[in-house]
């Protein structure tokens, strides 16, 4: 049962989903001095509903040294934090820091929950303008 699409519309009278680009990690790739490279598919857009991050969860990502900007991110499918084991760096969003706003890139920092249809991020705000 997908209880997350049965609230969706409630949610999103209050607060509407954006429709973003989505970049979904490659692994790396290396540059002419051997440094690697993040890489990234092509974006795909996705609706995402953006909120706070809960007082439960900022004291989870204190447990885990996440620094910086921080929101709280659900959206469709799953996405990826970092996982080393498959050598991929985090999967990123782009979208405003305020509504109207300039747009940043966003890095999943954590996966709080996933469902098979579903999930919910902790992404942070990075300072790069472009993808590398």
């Amino acid at each position: 049962m997908n209880l997350h699409g049965i609230v969706r519309g409630a949610i999103t009278t209050v607060n509407p989903d954006l429709l973003v680009p989505y970049y979904k990690s490659n692994g790396f790739t290396q540059d002419a001095t051997f440094a690697q490279v993040p890489a990234y598919a092509a974006p795909v857009n996705v609706p995402i509903q953006v909120q706070a991050l809960t007082g439960r969860w900022l004291a989870h990502k204190d447990l885990v040294n996440i620094q910086g900007v921080l929101r709280s991110v659900h959206m469709y499918g799953n996405t990826q934090g970092i996982v080393r084991a498959d050598q991929k760096g985090g999967d990123l969003l782009y979208f405003p820091q305020v509504p109207g706003g300039a747009s940043y890139f966003w890095k999943v920092a954590a996966v709080l929950e996933t469902w098979p249809d579903w999930c919910h991020l902790a992404v942070v705000m990075q300072t790069f303008t472009s993808l590398p």
